[in-house]
């Protein structure tokens, strides 16, 4: 055979051995690879596997150092860009439609640490940043000793609300979230309790007037006792909805009750405050006390006192004009 025929034919072989493969199992450092099961450092990556360090990473079931990834089931951390993400670890510049993205998440996670108040609760805000109860109405518990007091101003569009909780007791101040304008059936209630000068936080459901602790999504814990006086901040993932309806709508209860420092338990609270259903994220929105003022009022006892020193004044000159009159 022709030596020149032979050449041909092996140039042409090797030609097609040497060309450019699709669909390959592992490309390493490749420009661009389409469909490949694991590309390392792509440039460009489109329905991959697993994509590590990848400049540009679509329908990625795992990418680590992605520059932008859409449709990743899971994007790991410092992606600059996830796009419908299943799952965003931390560091992500941004994300959208993330179920779960660590640092922002839906749904607060928990950490009950409790770091110092710095600047005390204040009325500031109130009715334009934050909704606000007070039992005296519109006391100002950074300057009134006689003030129970909470807030809520809400996160973004979230579920979360950033507390303010003030009020005087030995043992602790709570504040408890019901979804109808009686307290108990399992409230929500944050508790913050005077633990030997210092604040404890403690998460709980009230129920038939007893504390049950519990973990809830509270975190950002900040508080501050002086004398009576217990005051804390935190912010705090609200109870999901029992309806669509009912959104982010509850009634604010404020109690007082003893604390345990020695055993940590919480005793039965007293209601001090408790308003009517009103929605949290609405600062305008109106919480009055509807409890009776007698048993809410520090001046209660005196008023009764008062009341029947009164009556007993008027029995004695009753009996006394009849006395005369028999005369």
């Amino acid at each position: 055979m022709d030596n020149r025929l032979v050449l041909t034919l092996l140039f042409v072989t090797l030609s097609w051995m040497s060309a450019g493969a699709t669909n390959v199992t592992t490309a390493a450092n490749t420009t661009s690879a389409t469909n490949v099961t694991t590309a390392a450092n792509a440039t460009s990556a489109t329905n991959v596997t697993t994509a590590a360090n990848a400049t540009s990473a679509t329908n990625v079931t795992t990418a680590a150092n992605a520059t932008s990834a859409t449709n990743v089931t899971t994007a790991a951390a410092n992606a600059t860009s996830a796009t419908n993400v299943t799952t965003a670890a931390a560091n992500a510049t941004s994300a959208t439609n993330v179920t779960t993205a660590a640092g922002n998440n839906t749904t607060l996670m928990t950490n009950t640490t409790v770091e110092t108040l710095g600047t005390p609760v204040s009325r500031a805000e109130c009715g334009s940043q934050k909704l606000c109860g007070a039992q005296p109405t519109d006391c100002d518990p950074s300057t009134a000793n006689s003030c129970f007091f909470a807030s809520f101003k809400q996160m973004g569009n979230s579920r979360n609300f950033e507390i303010e909780v003030s009020g005087e007791s030995d043992g602790y101040v709570a504040c408890t979230l019901s979804r109808d304008s009686t307290l108990g059936g399992n409230d929500t209630t944050y508790v913050c309790a005077n633990n030997n000068g210092t604040v404890q936080f403690f998460g709980a459901l009230l129920n038939n007037n007893q504390l049950t602790m519990t973990t809830l999504n509270v975190n950002s814990v900040k508080g501050n006792v002086n004398g009576r006086k217990i005051q804390c901040t935190f912010a705090a993932t609200a109870p999901s909805p029992l309806t669509t309806r009912a959104g982010d709508s509850f009634a604010i209860g404020i109690g007082t009750g003893p604390f345990n420092s020695t055993a940590g338990t919480l005793g039965s609270p007293t209601p001090q405050f408790l308003s009517g259903v009103v929605v949290l994220s609405n600062p305008n929105a109106t919480a009055t006390n509807t409890l009776n003022a007698n048993t809410t009022s520090p001046n209660a006892t005196s008023h009764g006192i008062t009341l029947r020193q009164s009556l007993t004044q008027a029995v004695l000159m009753t009996v006394g004009v009849l006395s005369l009159a028999t005369l």
